[in-house]
């Protein structure tokens, strides 16, 4: 894969799960990243901390291709400033609140990092004339949506939490600029990211936790639920290709009939899953055999703001980009059992 000469990419989250990884492949490919995250306390810094240390350690760091600032996405002033002083040529937007459960629990941090936040990287990127935008939306925009798997021209009108709330905001926002200010912008849905560096609030590392320690694992919906489990690195390679083909123009859209994944404006939205939807009971067993223990299952009814199943169809990315997500559970669960291992007995 091909990157642009000398280009240099505006990295917002770039201490977290999915934005140390892509940081990690943007320098391997040569490239100038300048890393933006709060490294706030919604789960551990110290797990922060060492995804960025990674990261410092690396050759291109070394070489000066990396650069960090800890800011607020919601301190709209220092952000403006940090776009004039970079002039970034593209940006990847993978900072905010995240976590559908907290939503609920404390919904103004929402309100401020996802909503207020994003505006402040829109306005960057209109300012200072980005040449592509790629931002994280998430497969909860489907909310009470039963029709799988889910495409992208499905409707999206009833979010049943507030973190889908605002990142089906962050999709209209993104839009609106792209057809006001003909900023090219391309939002993706990831699917229940997991992998090696995982964030310590999601199931994979939860599990883990609690299966070592002996404790038992709270299973809701009394084991009846599905997840489209997408493996760390296919999201990376989603990512980076996508950002290397800018957003443009749907040529064919119809107004009378309009398609919710592109526009008469250079904006997208793909799925970036593995099309593989999986039991979470299944996900339990792999996990338990990668770890060499057993898990003791407090069975749970659903919980509020959740969906019992999710499934990517990923035909546009492929048409788009000709890539896909497809590594198996089986070996994604492996990995990060090992790492896991390694990790906690460092």
């Amino acid at each position: 894969m091909s990157s642009p000469a000398a280009a240099c990419t505006l990295l917002t989250g770039a201490a977290g799960f999915i934005g140390a990884a892509v940081a990690k492949a943007l320098l391997g490919r040569g490239e100038q990243v300048v890393g933006l995250d709060n490294l706030n306390a919604y789960y551990d810094p110290a797990l922060k901390q060492a995804r960025l240390a990674r990261l410092q350690a690396l050759p291109g760091a070394q070489a000066g291709e990396f650069s960090f600032h800890q800011l607020d996405l919601e301190n709209t002033e220092a952000i403006a400033e940090l776009f004039a002083q970079v002039r970034p040529d593209r940006v990847v937007h993978l900072a905010a609140q995240a976590g559908v459960r907290y939503s609920i629990e404390n919904p103004a941090a929402y309100l401020q990092s996802n909503l207020v936040g994003f505006g402040s990287i829109l306005e960057g990127c209109r300012h200072q004339g980005v040449g592509h935008l790629v931002y994280a939306s998430s497969s909860s925009v489907y909310g009470g949506n039963r029709q799988l798997p889910f495409a992208e021209h499905h409707p999206v009108n009833h979010p049943v939490s507030l973190y889908a709330a605002t990142k089906k905001a962050n999709e209209l926002m993104a839009h609106t600029y792209s057809h006001l200010y003909g900023l090219p912008a391309t939002g993706l849905r990831f699917f229940t990211v997991y992998g090696p560096w995982g964030r310590p609030d999601m199931a994979p590392m939860l599990f883990a936790d609690a299966i070592l320690a002996g404790r038992p694992i709270r299973v809701f919906n009394q084991g009846q639920m599905q997840r489209d489990f997408t493996y760390i690195d296919d999201v990376v390679e989603g990512v980076l290709r996508c950002l290397d083909r800018p957003a443009t123009v749907n040529p064919h859209f119809d107004p009378m009939e309009p398609d919710p994944a592109s526009a008469a404006a250079p904006h997208r939205l793909f799925n970036l899953g593995n099309a593989q939807p999986v039991a979470l009971l299944r996900f339990i067993e792999l996990l338990e055999h990668s770890l060499g223990r057993q898990a003791n299952k407090q069975f749970l009814p659903m919980q509020p703001g959740d969906v019992v199943a999710t499934a990517a169809d990923t035909t546009r990315l492929q048409d788009w980009v000709g890539f896909a997500p497809s590594t198996p559970l089986e070996v994604g669960v492996e990995r990060f059992a090992r790492w896991y291992l390694d990790y906690t007995q460092a």
